[in-house]
């Protein structure tokens, strides 16, 4: 970079590698098929067993995106951050010079069919901090990774998730 500050605090480059968030949650056949409905998505892998049992499935299947769903949080409006978010879940990464927040894009990738009664737990660490210089100047680039297994240590899903913070 040049000789500015440094947009990122020596304590919060610090955190990478660090577990910011680990919860678990209960797949409930109910929820994830009103979620499904919510987002127009009607599959009937999701809402029909004998189909789903046609196509090598046990049962119906949760909706692949609803897997991040099962172990989130609920935080009070009044407690969210000027961002919009709660921050618990990512680490309540602090950068004063560079408050203002932006999702920076998502990848996910899944591994098995989520049935109703699995229970899933979800490890979130911050895989990395980096300050960067684009078009319009620096800003941060903070990038956690979440895995997502069943009641039997099984990996069945996982995320990157980016988000970036600017002066």
């Amino acid at each position: 970079m040049s000789d500015e500050e440094p947009l990122i605090p020596p304590e919060e480059a610090a955190k990478v590698g660090t577990v910011v968030a680990r919860r678990t949650g209960v797949v409930n056949v109910k929820e994830f098929q009103r979620w499904a409905a919510s987002v127009k998505d009607r599959n009937p892998l999701y809402f029909d067993a004998e189909y789903a049992r046609a196509h090598g499935y046990r049962d119906v299947i949760a909706p692949p995106m609803y897997l991040q769903h099962v172990t989130l949080g609920v935080a009070d409006l009044d407690e969210l951050r000027p961002d919009g978010t709660s921050g618990q879940g990512n680490g309540n990464l602090s950068f004063p010079r560079a408050p203002r927040r932006m999702a920076g894009g998502e990848d996910n990738v899944f591994y098995a069919p989520v049935y109703d009664g699995d229970v899933i737990t979800s490890e979130r660490r911050i895989h990395a901090i980096e300050e960067k210089r684009g078009r319009s100047g620096r800003f941060v680039l903070v990038t956690w990774k979440t895995t997502y297994t069943n009641q039997r240590d099984e990996l069945v899903g996982e995320q990157t998730f980016s988000m970036i913070a600017r002066p």
